[in-house]
């Protein structure tokens, strides 16, 4: 009796027919696109895709998944199977000259904030139309959360400052095979960058999100006198109507940019 084959990476297998489905429709029409997979596995969305997209380039880190999908598809024109770690790959060289492509795929709990954040730089050099990614139910609902709930934090602002979130859905873990031990969401990005709009460098203001959700349970005005800044400065960049003790989850994107900006001009 032969042995089940463990996955290599750790994956779990999409294998519910009408959740692939609603994955790959929730990218839209691609038929003039180049989409770019991340970790198509088995193919279980690779193979809808390959029929509707001008072109796909599925990038796959491990080899034997990666030669399974070469021999599949490999009489299936626009199809390229790259083997290869997405963190490292330079998405540039698939985004044809003077336009964007979209991207899609199940992302790896451990690597996603780290894919996400690759993903929002190339947002803002122009490469990045829309993505459709499956992750962890509880890094979705951060991702996708609104000022003044608790799951609001850096994740949150950075990933709106860049894209405008839609959570789709969310998938049991019987949708995977093997099944894993949390639910997977699944959302929608349009990539956006606000960074012009609203009056912010992209690296300063970065880089002032990560001190003002430096510690989460502390005041906004706490992390703030943490990062350096006087009581002075602070006082007078404070925005008008916004609570002494108010905390950093609390305010929007636009507040925080007001306060920057003031920050910066002190």
């Amino acid at each position: 009796m032969s042995k089940k084959r463990k996955p290599k990476f750790g994956q779990n297998f999409l294998v519910d027919d009408n959740a692939r489905h609603a994955i790959a429709e929730a990218l839209g029409d691609v038929s003039e696109r180049t989409v770019i997979e991340i970790g198509p596995g088995h193919g279980a969305i690779t193979s809808l895709l390959a029929g509707r997209a001008k072109r796909l380039v599925a990038v796959e880190l491990d080899r034997g998944l990666a030669a399974e999908l070469s021999f599949r598809f490999r009489e299936q024109p626009g199809v390229e199977i790259v083997v290869g770690d997405v963190l490292e790959a330079d998405l540039a060289t698939f985004v044809p000259q003077g336009e964007t492509v979209d991207v899609i795929g199940n992302l790896p709990y451990y690597i996603t904030s780290d894919i996400l954040l690759k993903l929002f730089a190339a947002g803002r050099d122009g490469l990045l139309g829309r993505a459709v990614l499956m992750m962890q139910r509880e890094l979705a609902d951060r991702v996708s959360a609104g000022p003044g709930v608790r799951e609001y934090g850096l994740l949150s602002a950075t990933a709106q400052m860049n894209a405008s979130v839609d959570n789709l859905f969310t998938l049991p873990p019987e949708a995977f095979h093997p099944p894993p031990e949390v639910y997977s969401t699944v959302l929608r990005l349009q990539f956006a960058p606000r960074f012009q709009e609203l009056g912010v460098d992209a690296a300063g203001f970065d880089g002032f999100l990560k001190q003002v959700f430096a510690q989460k349970r502390k005041t906004l005005q706490n992390n703030l006198r943490a990062a350096g800044f006087a009581a002075e400065q602070v006082a007078k960049a404070w925005p008008e109507g916004v609570p002494v003790q108010a905390r950093a989850e609390e305010l929007g994107l636009q507040t925080m940019a007001e306060m920057y900006r003031r920050l910066a001009g002190s």
